[in-house]
């Protein structure tokens, strides 16, 4: 779990970004299994925001070319979330999307958003340089190995190979060529 401590300076920036701004928007980015979505379920209880999961954005499988996948954080849609997601919200509109489904390997229902003051996205990915500088927040969740391997375990045990020989490999890529977590605010070490 987070420690409180961090949780207490992350509130801190978010209170202060509130009083400043109309509109605050932060990123989530981090290692699988760090803890992103269970932190960014704890700020939508705490401030009523909306959350979007970058895992609703993975490439659809006619997407996955050999060079797509071969791009360092190419394994994600992030043209759709830009276009989608981060371009009305920074209008201020209300818009739609579809949230890609891992399992039938489709786009899903339709999901109507109304932009609120706070907007939250999370995942690996959320920090791609394709989105610019546009986050008030950055925030970078890490964990190590060991504590890594047995959330995955519990939690997916079925895919724990492929996380361990395929994604988690594509994501310390990314956060290396981009310096994702240097380029953050604060760093959770969960």
């Amino acid at each position: 779990m987070i420690d409180t401590k961090h949780i207490e300076s992350l509130i801190q920036r978010i209170e202060g970004l509130l009083q400043c701004g109309e509109q605050v928007l932060i990123a989530v980015d981090g290692n699988s299994a760090a803890g992103k979505t269970t932190l960014a379920a704890y700020l939508r209880s705490r401030y009523e925001c909306n959350v979007f999961h970058m895992d609703d954005f993975f490439l659809q499988p006619f997407q996955r070319t050999e060079a797509r996948l071969g791009e360092v954080g190419g394994n994600v849609d992030y043209e759709r979330f830009a276009a989608e997601i981060l371009k009305p919200l920074v209008k201020g509109e209300k818009f739609n999307y579809r949230p890609y489904d891992c399992q039938k390997q489709v786009l899903g229902e339709v999901v109507n958003v109304a932009p609120k003051r706070m907007n939250v996205v999370e995942g690996a990915y959320s920090m791609h340089p394709f989105f610019g500088e546009g986050y008030h927040l950055k925030v970078f969740v890490e964990i190590n190995e060991e504590e890594q391997r047995r959330r995955i375990e519990k939690r997916n045990p079925q895919m724990i190979e492929r996380f361990i020989n395929e994604w988690i490999p594509k994501e310390r890529a990314y956060f290396d060529a981009f310096g994702i977590k240097e380029k953050s605010d604060i760093v959770i070490v969960s």
